[in-house]
């Protein structure tokens, strides 16, 4: 009998199709729901490094006789974030309490700090893991990308020393040498990876001079560099790999398996189409194995990477010089 059963971060999965990140992690109900559909885990949207600096304000004016109402008008607003910090490490024991569901809690994070305090109350409340979630954006020219990525891999190493639970990393693509800071995110303590963070950027209103914020859900033809960066990667990393972002069906998850996932996560079309997608990925995961006559995952996973792929150069520049080379389009006199 074919087998989906996967290993991720140490966790035991009953197969690789979990519900990645989002606002349904924040609800018990759609929790319940996640389950039913046969997800045997669910990563938890992230607590932000600044959320928990600016509670730690909050409490210091709460106990400072000194703060007067000009001051306190300046503080910083908590009210952006879904959930505060105690609510979270309730909604973490509540999972663990209600499901059998492997709870991986994240942090979103960026400098060694006093929020590894938290690290260790997300363990203490019952997490299984860990995801690390790097996103930083470099404004300052006098800060060079070495200077950059040293903090984050100091923030690794705070992290998976503050914990026993394992730690994956969530990065975004933005990195001169990807494979270069994998191996010392691996070097740091990480037990995975998780490509990628979707990149949000604010988009312009001419008319009212306004940055604009618009979340848009991903897209299927956004898992094409994760599947490009995954293949590179996990060939040459004894890391484990999660895909997240641009996964909407089963040949979806069947193509970043190839490439050398353990996991997928879905978010999206999850979203879009209600918890049954999860079931629907992972019927047609199993579907194509015995199709296919593969006897499990792991005898797929990693087949067309970098190492194993019978044309390696479709990850490298040369695939890129073909392309554009070949391609001629129309023009339209």
């Amino acid at each position: 009998m074919t087998s989906l059963a996967t290993n991720y971060l140490g966790l035991e999965l009953s197969h690789p199709i979990i519900a990645g990140a989002s606002p349904i992690a924040d609800d018990i109900e759609k929790v319940l729901l996640v389950e039913d559909a046969g997800s045997s885990a669910i990563v938890m949207r992230s607590i932000f490094e600044e959320q928990i600096v600016l509670e730690q304000m909050a409490a210091h004016q709460h106990y400072d006789t000194h703060v007067d109402a000009e001051a306190s008008g300046i503080a910083p607003n908590t009210n952006v974030f879904a959930l505060g910090l105690d609510a979270y490490l309730q909604q973490v024991r509540k999972i663990r309490e209600r499901t059998s569901l492997k709870v991986i809690a994240s942090l979103n994070g960026t400098s060694p700090g006093g929020w590894l305090d938290y690290a260790r109350g997300l363990e203490q409340a019952g997490a299984h893991a860990l995801e690390l979630n790097l996103y930083v954006i470099a404004t300052d020219p006098k800060r060079s990308s070495q200077e950059v990525e040293a903090e984050q891999l100091a923030t690794i190493r705070s992290v998976t020393s503050a914990v026993k639970i394992p730690v994956a990393v969530k990065l975004s693509p933005f990195y001169s040498s990807l494979p270069n800071f994998v191996k010392g995110l691996e070097a740091a303590g990480a037990r995975g990876v998780v490509l990628f963070n979707r990149v949000y950027q604010a988009d312009i209103d001419p008319i009212k001079l306004e940055a604009v914020r618009e979340l848009r859900l991903s897209k299927p033809e956004e898992l094409l560099l994760r599947l490009r960066w995954l293949a590179i990667v996990s060939a040459q990393s004894r890391l484990d790999f999660a895909v997240s972002g641009g996964v909407h069906s089963a040949n979806d998850a069947v193509r970043a398996i190839m490439a050398g996932a353990h996991v997928v996560q879905v978010v999206s079309s999850l979203l879009e189409k209600g918890a049954s997608q999860l079931r629907t990925i992972s019927d047609g995961l199993r579907r194509f194995l015995e199709e296919q006559d593969y006897k499990s995952i792991s005898v797929m996973r990693g087949n067309m990477n970098r190492s194993h792929s019978p044309d390696p150069s479709a990850y490298e520049r040369s695939d890129y010089m073909h392309l554009l080379q070949s391609w001629h389009g129309t023009f339209l006199k």
